[in-house]
């Protein structure tokens, strides 16, 4: 395919996707969640970094193409946090959300939990989903360690309150029958995680909903902070992660209820736990892009929808904020 076909000239800090379409954003987010930029090296991200500094002072040496332009841009969005310039701890990357994610998954899924194992694996989900949240923020404003902690402790008592709560519920159900109970266990995490992602989210990033985050005219300048703009962001990235556990949380124990059912599984029970992890990494790697395109990452909103003082700074109709994922 052409390079010309394949790489449309490049803009700068833009998705070389249309982000105004779905298919677009879903196009736009397999590459930001590309597990081959976690094994990038800090040399090729400086020379990409270099490249794009580059291109925006227009000292770009001949012979640099729009791919390669493109490629760098990649590198850099998928390491490079946009409001603080700084490199995200590799598992807290959204590239490292499915690697570093599955093994949680395939553990928040096991048959037959304990008491001690549901709050073990609600607690290590929700420790992965904080730092990840906290990692990928709008960070136009300092959030403080507290707030952190804060959407922390708050995400994981309610994750485990949820779990535990229906979990005795199910045990105390004497109507179902044991294969009944263990197919009804296997669905206790999606609410307790989908509830618990939301809570989440909201703890962790309300100093936003105070304080505001920045908008930005046509040009990129910051026109003000808008605290309308930060309670469309936080709407926006909550129902992301309730979107984002249905497929990974509800397919699984459909497909392994009707998996174990085979001869294959039922004479190789060792075989289930690499199948069981399979499934889960499956379910995980489709839901992580379609979720997180259901909005773009830099949000469009109308001056009307903001404060008055906002209108009245800019003469641009529409402006665009950092919604965070």
């Amino acid at each position: 395919m052409p390079e010309s076909t394949e790489f449309p000239p490049f803009r700068l800090g833009e998705s070389r996707f249309d982000q105004g379409s779905f298919y677009g954003r879903l196009r736009h987010f397999l590459d930001v969640i590309d597990p081959r930029t976690l094994f990038v090296s800090g040399r090729r991200l400086n020379e990409c970094m270099k490249l794009l500094d580059q291109f925006k002072n227009g000292t770009l040496p001949p012979g640099v193409t729009n791919g390669q332009l493109w490629k760098a841009q990649k590198i850099k969005q998928a390491i490079i946090h946009p409001d603080t310039g700084e490199k995200i701890p590799m598992p807290f990357r959204m590239s490292g959300f499915v690697p570093f994610g599955t093994p949680v998954v395939v553990g928040l899924l096991l048959p037959n939990q304990t008491f001690s194992s549901t709050i073990f694996w609600q607690w290590l989900n929700q420790s992965h989903n904080a730092c990840v949240n906290y990692c990928n923020r709008n960070a136009t404003k300092p959030t403080p360690i507290s707030t952190f902690f804060q959407g922390y402790l708050g995400a994981v008592s309610s994750a485990v309150t949820i779990a535990v709560g229906l979990n005795v519920l199910i045990k105390r159900a004497e109507h179902f029958s044991p294969a009944t109970r263990i197919l009804v266990q296997r669905f206790i995490p999606f609410p307790a995680v989908a509830s618990a992602n939301v809570c989440n989210v909201l703890l962790m990033r309300h100093t936003e909903l105070s304080e505001g985050i920045s908008v930005l005219d046509d040009k990129g300048n910051v026109v003000g902070t808008s605290k309308l703009a930060a309670r469309h962001a936080l709407i926006e990235t909550s129902l992301t992660r309730v979107v984002l556990p249905m497929p990974v949380l509800l397919l699984p124990p459909l497909v392994m209820s009707l998996l174990e059912r085979l001869p294959f599984l039922q004479k190789r029970p060792r075989v289930t736990l690499p199948d069981h992890s399979m499934v889960c990494l499956c379910a995980f790697g489709l839901a992580l892009p379609v979720a997180i395109s259901l909005f773009p990452q830099n949000s469009q909103i109308h001056v009307s929808e903001l404060e008055p003082k906002i209108s009245a700074a800019t003469h641009c109709q529409i402006l665009t904020y950092n919604k965070g994922l």
